[in-house]
């Protein structure tokens, strides 16, 4: 049976919209990332898409996210394994201290995890959750780092040719088949409605 993985990344946080590294540590949406949490939510029923099961990072903006989108109607687990990259000692300081891209192995040096870990926790995480959960629409909630490491894993059975950046409120949408995942397709969203209040 083929099931069908939404993984969709939290709306901006306070954090996100001052430049701060965001890893472990959390922040709370701004009423920005509250209004694309809510896009998202009128993407999914006018695309009229259900879920059989859904899934959250234990983050609050991931939390907040997914209760948003599902108009708090549908019960989640909180998951520790879907966090974002954990950054050390580097949480909450500006991105203007990040290293460039790849990141490597760099922030296993301030207690953080290396990019291995973070494909890994992912990769085991999100397959042991496919595997359990009956029904063939899921949805998971988790952070842009931590959902490009997962879909690298998979890259051999991308279906497009490029992840693209992960926008708030992206989504990647994977078909989940003996044990594999393919990437189908990558969703972002038109926030031109937003007016800041």
């Amino acid at each position: 049976m083929t099931k069908t993985l939404y993984l969709m990344r939290h709306g901006q946080t306070l954090f996100n919209k001052r430049h701060r590294i965001q890893g472990w540590c959390d922040a709370p949406l701004t009423d920005l990332g509250v209004y694309q949490a809510q896009v998202a939510g009128y993407y999914f029923k006018n695309a009229g898409i259900t879920f059989d099961a859904a899934y959250s990072s234990t983050s609050e903006r991931a939390c907040d996210t997914l209760e948003i989108v599902t108009n708090r109607s549908l019960p989640y687990q909180r998951v520790k394994g879907l966090k974002e990259w954990g950054f050390g000692t580097f949480e909450g300081e500006s991105e203007d201290l990040n290293p460039p891209l790849p990141y490597e192995d760099f922030f296993v040096t301030y207690g953080g995890e290396s990019q291995d870990q973070v494909r890994e926790r992912m990769a085991e995480t999100i397959l042991k959750l496919m595997q359990e959960t009956d029904g063939q629409s899921i949805l998971m909630v988790s952070h842009g780092g931590a959902m490009a490491n997962f879909a690298y894993v998979w890259e051999d059975n991308w279906r497009l040719n490029n992840l693209g950046h992960m926008l708030n409120c992206g989504i990647l949408r994977f078909s989940f088949e003996d044990d594999q995942f393919y990437l189908e397709e990558v969703i972002n969203h038109d926030f031109s409605g937003w007016k800041e209040k």
